[in-house]
């Protein structure tokens, strides 16, 4: 008899259910294709060094990949040191419109909100 073995990873990152909404309008507004999934992660520069990437893309081999809220996730291994703890908010206020960037690893952001420094 053979036995099946399931392995679960937990995601580094959380991504509220109103940002999760907002994903999933913006997947549908534009067609995303059904292979593609939410990347997450950052790349140098930026006001203070890093910026945040968060967008729809095909899987690669450095990959990671996670499920949120039913959205496959998407993230670089190499990214995980930057984003372990982060929390991704979608913000639908009077002053402030948008995704928001809650990052315990940021030792300083930039007043737009979406670069930082580690």
């Amino acid at each position: 008899m053979s036995e099946v073995l399931e392995s679960t990873k937990t995601a580094p990152l959380t991504i509220t259910q109103s940002a999760i909404d907002q994903l999933w309008s913006i997947r549908n507004e534009q067609n995303v294709p059904e292979e593609y999934g939410l990347r997450v992660g950052v790349k140098g520069g930026g006001c203070s060094g890093f910026s945040y990437i968060l967008g729809f893309d095909t899987q690669k081999e450095s990959d990671q990949q996670f499920e949120i809220h039913g959205m496959k996730v998407l993230m670089d291994k190499s990214h995980g040191i930057y984003l372990i703890g982060m929390e991704v908010d979608w913000v639908d206020g009077l002053n402030n419109r948008g995704f928001s960037f809650n990052n315990p690893n940021a030792k300083s952001t930039c007043g737009c909100g979406t670069s930082f420094s580690a």
